[in-house]
C-alpha cells in the first residue's frame, strides 16, 4: 500500500498526567471502563500547570463551560469522513447530554497550506489540490445524508473560526490532534483568538491505527527509536481500537444562522494566487482513485471483497506498473477519508471469513509502519527536519546543494532509467510506487550526496498522498539519520529485480522506448538507440562544497522557521509498503490523549 514509504504533527498535553510518581494513564475519550482520576492525581496536574484530560471529568468540565453557549463547532482538517470520526461521535455525545444543541462542522482552505516551502515549493501542488476538492464535496455530501452540512470557508482559520463561534455562540470547538510544528502553531492561533471569547479548542485523537492513550511506552523518549520494537511492543501490549459508526441521522443539529452552506470550492476558489492549474489525467497513471470517503470505502470493498487483492500483496507489493500492485489506501488515509481503524476491522472480519495469510498480515504491518512514523515525530520533535536528523552519525555526514543536481533529479534526467521514469511518474501523476520512493531517495541522499531535506520537500509538494510524519520520518530515515539500518540501493540491480523486462522505464522514459528488454535498463550500453536520453549523474558530476553554498540563506531561513520554540502547552522501511516521504514540535512532555482530546480545559483558564 502506499503507507510506509522507503512510500512513505506543538504536540498537545497528553492524557497521561503526570503524578507525584510519574507517568498514568487517563481513561480516553468515551471510555467508560476506566475508572475517574483521583483527586491526588487532578491535584498534581493542576500543580503541575497542566490541563488534566479525562473522559468523565472532562465531559463534566464540557458541560459546565457549553451552559454559557449552545453550539459546538466541529473544525475538520485531516479527517474528511463520517465513519469513524471520534470528532463527530464526540460532538453528537455533546447534543445527547444537553451540553449544546448544535453542531457547525467546518473545514478552511488556509492560505498557509497554499503558500511556499521554505525551500520555495508549493506547500499543496496541484495533484494533491485536486484531490482535496473532491474530498471537500463528498463530505459535505456524505454529512448532508446524516441531516448535517459542511460550511466551507477561505481564509485564516484563527479568524473564520473565532467569526463563527461568535456568531452561532459557541464556547466549544473541537478538532483532531496533530503532532507537528505548524499545525500546533494553526492551533495555537486559534486558541488565542476564541480565549477572549472565553471559548476553548479541545483535540481528540483520531489519526492512528493503535490509540495513543492505549500504547505501552511510559513516555515520548521510551518510544522505540527503529521500527520493530515498536512493532513488537504494540502487539504484544495493546490491540487496534474498534472503529466507531457514523453518528445517527438528525444527531448533529445545525445552527440556523449560518449562510454559505451550499458553497462547494473549485479550482479557482484555492487561495493559492493562481500559481496551480488543473492536472490533466494520465491514462496509464497507477493511481486512479478520486478523493473523498465515498471513494475511499469503494477501494477498501474492491480491493478485499471485490476481487480477494488482498490476499496476494505480499507477492505484489513491490510492484511499479499497474494500479493493483499496492492497496492504494494512502490518500486516503492522509485526507482521512478513512481510518487505520476501520481499514484493521475490515481486514480482520476478512480473515475470519475468507483468507487469513502473510498478505494480510502485511497491510496491518504497514498501517503499524504509519503509526510508527506519528508517534515518532512525538518523539523526536523537530529534529526529524534538521539537517543531522534525530540521531546524526559520527563523524556528521557531509550533504551538499547542487541546485543543477537536484533539478535533473526532480526532471528525472539523471541518466539513470529506474530513477528517472519514476521522478516522470511522479511529476506527472502525483504519485509513486513504494519501490519507487525507496530508490529515488537513495540515490539522490546517499549517491549523491544532496542534502536529504530537499527531497523531502519536493515530495511534500508533489504527492497526492503526502502524511508530514510520514513523508519526513521516510526521508530522514533514508539518509540514515534515526539510527536504523541504512538502505543503500544499486540501481541496476534494483532495475533488474524489479523491472526486469523493462516495461516499467519503456513506459515512462519514451526516449528507451527503441530498446528492448532489459537493454533499456542500461542504455549506456546501446547508446544509438537512446535518442537524446542524457549521460549518467554520478556523485563525481555534483558540485561539492558546503551545504548551502548557493542555497544558504533558505535553508537558513528554514531551520529559523522550525527551531522557533512552540507556545507553551531495526528494521527500516524499506521493504514496508507505500506510507509516502518536514515538521513536528519538540517532543511531548506529557503523552497519552490529545491536549484537549479529553475536553480538559485549555491551559491557562
Amino acid at each position: 500500500m502506499e503507507l510506509a514509504f522507503l512510500q512513505v504533527e506543538r504536540p498537545c498535553l497528553s492524557a497521561r498526567s503526570i503524578t507525584p510518581r510519574g507517568w498514568r494513564p487517563a481513561p480516553a475519550l468515551g471510555r467508560t471502563s476506566a475508572p475517574p482520576p483521583t483527586f491526588q492525581t487532578v491535584r498534581a496536574c493542576a500543580i503541575a500547570g497542566i490541563a488534566f484530560a479525562a473522559s468523565r471529568v472532562g465531559r463534566q468540565r464540557v458541560a459546565r463551560k457549553a451552559a454559557k453557549g449552545k453550539s459546538v463547532i466541529v473544525w475538520h482538517r485531516t479527517d474528511l469522513r463520517v465513519d469513524d470520526n471520534p470528532l463527530l461521535a464526540q460532538a453528537a455525545e455533546l447534543v445527547k447530554e444537553g451540553s449544546v444543541k448544535q453542531v457547525l462542522p467546518v473545514y478552511i482552505l488556509d492560505p498557509k497550506q497554499f503558500g511556499l516551502t521554505a525551500f520555495g515549493s508549493d506547500k499543496t501542488g496541484a495533484f494533491r489540490a485536486k484531490f482535496l476538492l473532491q474530498c471537500i464535496a463528498d463530505f459535505k455530501k456524505r454529512m448532508r445524508s446524516i441531516g448535517s452540512e459542511l460550511l466551507v470557508r477561505v481564509g485564516e482559520p484563527e479568524k473564520m473560526i473565532a467569526d463563527l463561534a461568535d456568531d452561532i455562540d459557541a464556547k466549544i470547538v473541537l478538532t483532531e490532534q496533530q503532532v507537528t510544528d505548524e499545525e500546533l502553531k494553526a492551533d495555537e492561533r486559534v486558541r488565542s483568538t476564541l480565549k477572549p471569547m472565553r471559548a476553548d479548542l479541545y483535540e481528540i485523537w483520531g489519526n492512528t491505527l493503535y490509540h495513543i492513550d492505549d500504547l505501552p511506552f511510559s513516555s515520548p523518549s521510551a518510544i522505540p527509536k527503529v521500527f520493530t520494537p515498536f512493532k513488537e511492543k504494540c502487539a504484544k501490549g495493546c490491540k487496534p481500537s474498534v472503529a466507531l459508526e457514523p453518528p445517527t441521522k438528525d444527531s448533529l443539529p445545525l445552527p440556523h444562522e449560518v449562510g454559505g452552506l451550499d458553497f462547494v470550492p473549485g479550482w479557482n476558489d484555492l487561495p493559492c494566487n493562481g500559481r496551480l492549474q488543473d492536472p490533466a489525467s494520465v491514462p496509464h497513471s497507477a493511481f486512479t482513485i478520486e478523493g473523498g470517503e465515498t471513494a475511499a470505502l469503494a477501494r477498501l470493498k474492491h480491493y478485499l471483497w471485490d476481487t480477494d487483492a488482498i490476499a496476494d500483496y505480499f507477492n505484489v507489493r513491490n510492484g511499479m506498473l499497474g494500479t493493483e500492485y499496492s492497496t492504494k489506501f494512502s490518500a486516503s488515509l492522509a485526507f482521512g477519508c478513512i481510518s487505520a481503524r476501520r481499514i484493521s476491522n475490515e481486514i480482520a472480519r476478512y480473515e475470519k471469513t475468507r483468507t487469513k495469510n502473510k498478505s494480510t498480515y502485511w497491510v496491518i504491518f504497514e498501517l503499524v509502519w504509519r503509526d510508527f512514523f506519528r508517534f515518532s515525530a512525538k518523539r523526536y520533535g523537530n529534529k526529524i527536519f534538521h539537517l543531522g536528523g534525530p540521531s546524526p552519525p559520527r563523524p556528521p555526514m557531509t550533504w551538499t546543494t547542487d541546485l543543477k543536481a537536484l533539478q535533473r533529479w526532480k526532471d528525472g534526467t539523471t541518466g539513470w532509467p529506474l530513477v528517472d521514469a519514476n521522478m516522470r511518474e511522479l511529476k506527472e501523476t502525483g504519485f509513486m510506487s513504494n519501490r519507487g520512493r525507496q530508490n529515488v531517495a537513495s540515490y539522490l541522499t546517499l549517491d549523491l550526496g544532496l542534502d536529504w531535506r530537499l527531497g523531502a520537500d519536493h515530495f511534500e509538494s508533489l504527492l497526492v498522498d503526502y502524511d508530514v510524519c510520514s513523508n519526513w520520518g521516510n526521508w530522514v530515515a533514508a539518509a540514515g539519520l534515526t539510527g536504523g539500518r541504512v538502505n543503500k540501493f544499486n540501481m541496476i540491480k534494483q532495475s533488474k529485480d524489479y523491472d526486469p523486462k523493462g516495461e516499467y522505464v519503456r513506459m515512462w522514459v519514451p526516449e528507451l522506448r527503441g530498446l528492448e528488454g532489459a537493454a533499456a535498463l542500461e542504455p549506456w550500453k546501446h547508446g544509438k538507440h537512446c535518442g537524446n536520453y542524457p549521460k549518467r549523474l554520478t556523485e563525481q558530476g555534483v558540485q561539492r562544497g558546503k551545504v548551502g553554498a548557493n542555497a544558504l540563506e533558505f535553508m537558513t531561513s528554514l531551520n529559523r522557521a522550525r527551531d522557533s520554540p512552540a507556545p507553551a502547552s531495526s528494521e527500516e522501511p524499506g521493504d514496508s509498503e507505500e506510507p509516502a516521504i518536514r515538521k513536528p514540535s519538540e517532543s511531548l512532555k506529557t503523552f497519552g490523549k490529545p491536549k484537549k482530546s479529553r475536553l480538559s480545559r485549555p491551559k491557562g483558564n
